[in-house]
């Protein structure tokens, strides 16, 4: 693979610490891990998610829009974070967004963002897709088929996809691989069906992979068998 989309979840940012936001130690130690493979001569693209600061279901009373709206600003916030994190690492990069935050961050374009990409850059979306109703991982299939990506990658809090909840049903089978098509069929909660289904149209692999610490991400980038391949069938 040339170029690559790694989607990160709010929650891998807080590393699992109750009432905060980050936890700046493994942050740094997840900056250290993505600039590794940028190293290796991959060209990384990164969207993150928002569930650290906020999740829609938090605005319960809230309309649906607003409380998406404030998803996507906290996209942002967590993106202006791994950028620094990232530069502190000695890596390059850059936030664009897909709505203007001038001078937060740049705003985004397909062109722009190869153009950073192949200097070396590290580029980083915030904002989703500017438009509510559609969650990060499919805000991540987009951009990484807008940019030409080989692949997507989701690191997730589970190790596998399985065929039924593992912490429900004792017979759940892992998957190392899975058509789009069939997780759609067997209606599979670990990604959005959404993504799931742009990514079967759009020829696009995902591969999701546990994540129980930045070196994880090495692992997965490099090639390892870790986690599950949906093929975008």
């Amino acid at each position: 693979m040339k170029r690559i989309l790694l989607k990160l979840s709010g929650e891998a940012l807080a590393n699992g610490q109750q009432n905060e936001i980050y936890d700046g130690p493994y942050v740094d130690r997840v900056a250290a891990a993505i600039k590794q493979c940028a190293d290796d001569g991959l060209e990384i693209a990164v969207v993150v998610g928002a569930g650290n600061i906020w999740r829609g279901r938090s605005g319960t009373e809230m309309n649906h829009t607003a409380a998406d709206h404030m998803g996507m600003l906290a996209t942002v916030i967590n993106s202006i974070y791994l950028k620094d994190a990232l530069i502190r690492a000695g890596a390059r990069a850059e936030v664009m967004t897909a709505v203007p935050m001038m001078p937060f961050a740049d705003g985004y374009s397909a062109d722009k963002a190869i153009s950073a990409l192949e200097s070396g850059k590290i580029v980083i979306f915030g904002a989703g897709l500017g438009i509510p109703f559609l969650s990060t991982d499919t805000a991540g299939v987009v951009r990484a088929a807008e940019i030409s990506a080989d692949a997507m990658f989701m690191a997730k809090n589970v190790d596998y996809i399985y065929t039924d909840d593992p912490r429900k049903n004792p017979d759940a089978k892992k998957l190392e691989t899975v058509k789009a098509s069939e997780m759609l069929a067997m209606n599979l909660k670990a990604i959005d069906s959404t993504a799931a289904a742009f990514s079967m149209s759009n020829n696009l692999p995902i591969h999701v992979f546990g994540f129980t610490s930045p070196e994880d991400i090495v692992k997965a980038l490099r090639g390892e068998r870790v986690g599950t391949i949906i093929l975008a069938e």
